[in-house]
């Protein structure tokens, strides 16, 4: 750290700090509080298996750097000047959806879902256009972080849309409609995989890589219906390949050296959600 240069927007860092400890008090509640959410949850017909919720521990990780290196000039300049309080209200948002997650205020969720969605593809935007990395703490504490978070809020939207609307699959048969939706809504996914794939010539990979674990968790969980389980797997499959098509970018680019780009280039193709 150079001088006191670590002092500069202290108040936000110190926020920062504080809104980070709540969003992961927040998620450790849902596996060590007593609902046992992930196992006692509404059970739809796009429900994954419940490791697939084992990626917030990544970007938890991943964002306890991000605090981290807001102490840095390095982060600084992205994480306090660019980002600024949009983390917080990411944070506070992401808390609170997780907590009417877990109460089963299920159409409440849902509209926090994309409000989470919103705040995360608003500082998703800020980082990919404006502020492209200059380093591997770059990278991995400010790119990486958001990049899976994006892809996942995308998959969490979509889960509380079905548990909010959704038939109840412990009770009900996948009817039409249901397999309609259901069909529509790995699609969706799939298309979005694609969508990060191809955003940058080297791609979005982490973002890529959050869509295609969610489908084959969903694979993997769903077996009481052939066809939602063999759509998904179909669905899983070609995100794979959208996943080795950002992982080829990524060795091309280490390969060849860092590839410079201009603000229209490095724009990011998804849009909210």
């Amino acid at each position: 750290m150079a001088d006191s240069s670590w002092k500069d927007g202290i108040l936000l860092k110190i926020t920062n700090v504080l809104v980070y400890f709540l969003f992961l008090g927040s998620n450790i509640y849902t596996v060590a509080g007593p609902s046992s959410i992930y196992y006692n949850g509404k059970e739809t017909y796009i429900t994954p298996a419940p490791w697939a919720f084992l990626i917030w521990t990544l970007i938890h990780a991943l964002l306890l750097g991000t605090v981290i290196y807001q102490f840095f000039p390095a982060g600084k300049a992205t994480i306090i000047d660019a980002i600024a309080w949009r983390f917080p209200l990411l944070a506070i948002l992401n808390a609170i959806y997780v907590n009417v997650w877990v109460a089963h205020h299920r159409i409440v969720a849902f509209v926090f879902a994309l409000l989470v969605s919103s705040a995360v593809t608003h500082i998703y935007y800020i980082v990919k256009k404006h502020h492209s990395p200059q380093s591997y703490a770059d990278e991995i504490f400010i790119h990486l972080p958001f990049s899976l978070y994006h892809g996942w809020t995308t998959v969490l939207v979509v889960l509380s849309a079905f548990e909010a609307f959704g038939v109840n699959a412990t009770h009900h048969h996948a009817g039409v409609w249901t397999k309609v939706f259901v069909f529509l809504a790995l699609f969706f996914l799939e298309g979005t995989a694609a969508t990060y794939a191809f955003s940058t010539p080297e791609g979005d990979l982490p973002a890529s890589i959050a869509i295609a674990w969610s489908l084959w968790a969903i694979f993997a969980h769903q077996t009481s219906s052939k066809f939602v389980h063999w759509s998904s797997f179909a669905f899983a499959l070609l995100a794979l390949v959208w996943v080795l098509k950002g992982a080829f970018g990524l060795f091309s680019r280490a390969r060849g050296g860092r590839v410079t780009l201009g603000d229209e280039e490095r724009a990011p193709l998804v849009g909210g959600h």
